[in-house]
């Protein structure tokens, strides 16, 4: 199967390794598929690609959106929206407000990130997931001898079936729904306490288990 990731930083990366190592063929894309920080990723991972957001969007059989808040509309715009539709669309993106210290949420009492994403991209199966921990932790994810919770939502219950599926492959033996797109305004701001746990710790590996009797 064919992943087309939307986003050429250390997450989309990190997703594109955990993909390639499970048998995916990958295509990153970014606004310069040709710049060198991509040229090691290429080097380690033969047999996959870079492209452009629109290519890339073309190619994939599941999309993962994997860049800044901020840049979300351009990129869905730039990914062309005919693409997308009709296809799993894992959004891992984050509102988060670097103006602030500690970062805080540019989107508070309103529509999230992934209501935003489903709204321009009606016809694609939006499922949140991922944006809740780090990138050293989205493969094969390991904290003190545990493995954190791992939240999703989406309209789709399908497509959150075959997330759920890939996300127990990718090492997650906790995967909660917490039900429709709206879901995605809780687990956005689940980050902003994230980032102030992250800064109490002194570290950003580290992330959240619900323990359930």
């Amino acid at each position: 199967m064919n992943i087309g990731i939307l986003g050429s930083g250390d997450v989309g990366q990190a997703l594109g390794k955990g993909f390639v190592d499970r048998g995916y063929l990958v295509r990153i894309g970014s606004r310069t598929p040709d710049d060198e920080k991509l040229a090691g990723w290429l080097a380690s991972n033969p047999s996959n690609s870079t492209g452009t957001f629109d290519d890339t969007a073309a190619f994939g059989e599941i999309i993962v959106i994997a860049v800044k808040g901020s840049a979300v509309e351009d990129v869905i715009n730039m990914a062309n929206p005919e693409n997308l539709a009709g296809k799993i669309l894992i959004d891992v993106t984050n509102p988060l407000d670097f103006s602030t210290n500690p970062p805080g949420i540019s989107i508070w009492g309103g529509e999230s990130l992934a209501e935003k994403i489903q709204n321009a991209v009606p016809d694609a199966k939006v499922v949140k997931c991922w944006n809740t921990v780090p990138n050293s932790l989205m493969v094969d994810p390991q904290v003190a001898g545990s493995k954190p919770s791992m939240l999703i939502c989406g309209n789709d219950a399908n497509a959150k079936s075959t997330v759920k599926g890939i996300l127990e492959d990718f090492g997650y033996d906790d995967v909660i729904d917490v039900g429709d797109i709206v879901g995605a305004r809780y687990l956005e701001t689940q980050v902003a306490l994230w980032v102030r746990i992250s800064m109490a710790r002194g570290t950003y590996k580290h992330a959240f288990r619900d323990l359930a009797e």
